[in-house]
């Protein structure tokens, strides 16, 4: 499981993820001050955790990560994305229900950005740049 988390797509996205919602935190901070840049903070940190719980769960899922067949992956992917969509939700209900001065925009914005950001993990090579491969 541990190897999932700090595997290179996972690190790349998750670099990718935390420099977008820092981006749009200094955005919503020159816009709306400090309540918005905290809120675009917090946004980008429930896709951050709910990515974070897709990796683990998807590791804890493949065990040893030898598939004998199509089945297990596939219950793998299922039961991470189902990790997934319910640490979104919970985060979400988590922040509005108990920080008061949201900026809803910010807030949203950067939620909705991290989550696309996440989903680009499949587009990154498991593989270094400039080494060659086992075969």
């Amino acid at each position: 499981m541990i190897a999932l988390v700090y595997s290179r797509p996972f690190r790349i996205v998750f670099k990718w993820q935390a420099i977008v919602t820092l981006a749009i935190a200094v955005l919503a901070g020159i816009l709306a001050g400090w309540s918005g840049a905290w809120s675009a903070l917090l946004g980008g940190a429930v896709s951050l955790v709910a990515g974070v719980v897709f990796a683990a769960v998807l590791g804890l899922s493949l065990g040893d990560g030898r598939p004998a067949g199509p089945g297990k992956p596939l219950r793998a992917m299922l039961r991470a994305e189902a990790a997934k969509v319910i640490a979104i939700v919970g985060g979400l209900a988590l922040v509005l229900k108990t920080v008061d001065g949201i900026v809803h925009p910010a807030f949203f914005s950067a939620f909705t950005v991290a989550v696309i950001v996440f989903s680009m993990a499949f587009f990154v090579n498991e593989r270094e740049p400039g080494k060659l491969g086992d075969g």
